[in-house]
Formats: C-alpha cells, structure tokens, sequence
C-alpha cells in the first residue's frame, strides 16, 4: 500500500473538465428518464396487494397476463421472481376487497390452467400507507443531506460542505436514474440502500478532504489544485481497497442473497461506483470551484494573541 501511494501521481483535477461533461450527461439521462417514464414503484409506495406463486415447471408469463387479462384482474402486472418458475403478480388496491379474498381469487385462476400452483406470499399495502411511505421517505432523504450539510460546514469549511452535498445529490439522482431506465422495481429495500449509499460516500469524501486540509498546511508552496491532486493520490489505495471488498460483499449479494434482496443489492453496487467516482471527480472539483485555498482552512488568530504568548 505504501509503495502504491508513492508511485502515484495522477493528475485528476486536470481531468475534472472531462468528468464534469461525463456526470452531466448521466445527470440529464437520469432525469430526463425520471420525468418522463418515472420510477417502477413498488407496492410500498403505490399500494395494493402481492402476490408471489411458484409453479412446478417452467410457465410462460404470457400465458398467466392473458389469463388474468380476461377476469377482473386485468390490470395486474405480472414479472419472474428470480427463476422462470417463480412469479410475482402486482394488484392496484381494490375497495370492499380484502387481502384473503384477492390471493384466493387469484390462486384459484391460476390453478384453472392446470398447471400445479403454490402460493409463496401475499404482501398487502393501503393506499393510504404507500402515499405515507412516499412522502416520509422523501423526507428522510432530505433530512440526511440537511445533516450532512451542517457537519461538514461544522468540520471543515462552507465551500467543502457544498461540495460534498454536489457529489451526494449526484449518486442518488443517478442511482435514481438507472432504476428508472431499467425500470427495476424500487421499494423500501431499495430507498433503504440509497441511504446507505449517501453514507458510504460521505465516508469515502471526508477522507479525502481530511487528507486535503492536512495537505494544507503542509504543503504551504504549492496551489489548491497540487494539494488536491496529492491528496486524491495519497487516499487512493485506501479509496480502492475500501471500494473492492465492498463490491466483493455486494456481489455474493445480488448472486446468491435471493430475489427479494435483489434491488438492495443493486441500489448498492450502482451506488458504491458512482459513489468512489464522486468523491474524486465531483466533490473535490466542486470545492475548487468554489475557490478554496489555504487562508480558509487556519484558523483566525485573535487580536494580542502573541503579546499574551509572551506575557
């Protein structure tokens, strides 16, 4: 590790030009996406009833959406479950219905087929508690970034608060973004992982800006930029390190955690890239930016300090 942080010396802040229209263009396909096609919330968030089946064979999704197509189901959303066998039916919330009644229905018409059908799981949400869940959701994302902006302002600097709050908001409006181009299901699991995901970036930034106010003050000849790209250099097998044995976690987790952990999973890993890339090419460019410098980080001696010194 140590011969690794001596041999580098990569220029990244000469390269933050490039960055910037690279995390512009996923920025305006993520919302773009998000605007027009939205997210595929799932039934925590729009309410209605779930139901997992398993068939003993393999079953053709087309089959079961014609079959509930022609009763009182039509509308229901029908998506494999981890294999070919398993499927997952989504109900919109139906009025004088409760859970019971909607999985006997559909049991019932699937088993009309023929086919062998095990029921797996019924999950119900109100309407009323999916709108709740959105909105609370919302604001706990907001609450976290409101947090993290007082601590770093706290910690460090203004301008190094704001840079790390540029890089937070840009993973989550791009992990965002990539649920809603694949349209993968997104639910509590996966607002959960968003969560996580702004904390492990944040972990990831003050690192590198302890690094960079250290730096500071020890490199007193050299320019904002010099102290930044030394900073990143010297962090970056940590950065590596950290981020691989992450990723190796996560990996056994989307392989073999099962389908219901999937979109975590997913969430995670999408995050955990976009998050190591942020704190290098996002968050320390944005301070920049905004004009850091060496005055901003000492601190402000008091008027007749040296005379008490030597009184």
């Amino acid at each position: 590790m140590k011969l690794l942080k001596e041999k580098l010396n990569i220029d990244f802040m000469g390269k933050r030009k490039l960055a910037t229209i690279f995390s512009s263009i996923l920025i305006i396909i993520s919302i773009a996406s998000l605007a027009i096609q939205g997210l595929n919330l799932g039934v925590d968030f729009t309410g209605g009833t779930l139901v997992e089946v398993g068939y003993d064979e393999v079953v053709e999704l087309e089959s079961i959406r014609s079959g509930l197509a022609a009763s009182e189901f039509g509308e229901a959303t029908v998506q494999y479950f981890g294999s070919a066998s398993d499927v997952l039916i989504r109900i919109a919330p139906r009025e004088g219905v409760n859970t019971a009644e909607i999985s006997g229905l559909i049991l019932k018409l699937l088993r009309s087929s023929g086919q062998a059908v095990e029921m797996r799981r019924v999950e119900f949400v109100g309407p009323q508690v999916g709108e709740e869940l959105t909105e609370d959701g919302g604001l706990a994302m907001l609450y976290a970034l409101l947090g993290i902006l007082i601590y770093v302002a706290l910690r460090f600097q203004m301008r190094f608060s704001i840079g790390a709050i540029t890089a937070l908001v840009h993973d989550v409006i791009i992990t965002m973004g990539v649920f809603s181009v694949l349209q993968m299901n997104f639910d509590l699991t996966v607002l959960a992982a968003l969560l996580a995901v702004i904390g492990y970036s944040l972990n990831d930034t003050i690192v590198v800006f302890d690094r960079i106010r250290e730096n500071f003050h020890k490199m007193r000849k050299a320019t904002p930029v010099e102290v930044m790209n030394a900073s990143l250099n010297q962090t970056m097998s940590r950065t590596i390190m950290t981020s691989f044995t992450t990723l190796l976690v996560l990996t056994a987790l989307f392989l073999v955690g099962g389908e219901i952990i999937h979109g975590f999973a997913t969430a995670l890993i999408i995050g955990v890239l976009i998050g190591t890339y942020s704190s290098i090419f996002v968050a320390s460019p944005v301070t920049l930016a905004l004009g850091i410098s060496k005055e901003d980080l000492m601190a402000v001696e008091k008027e007749g300090a040296d005379q008490e010194s030597h009184i």
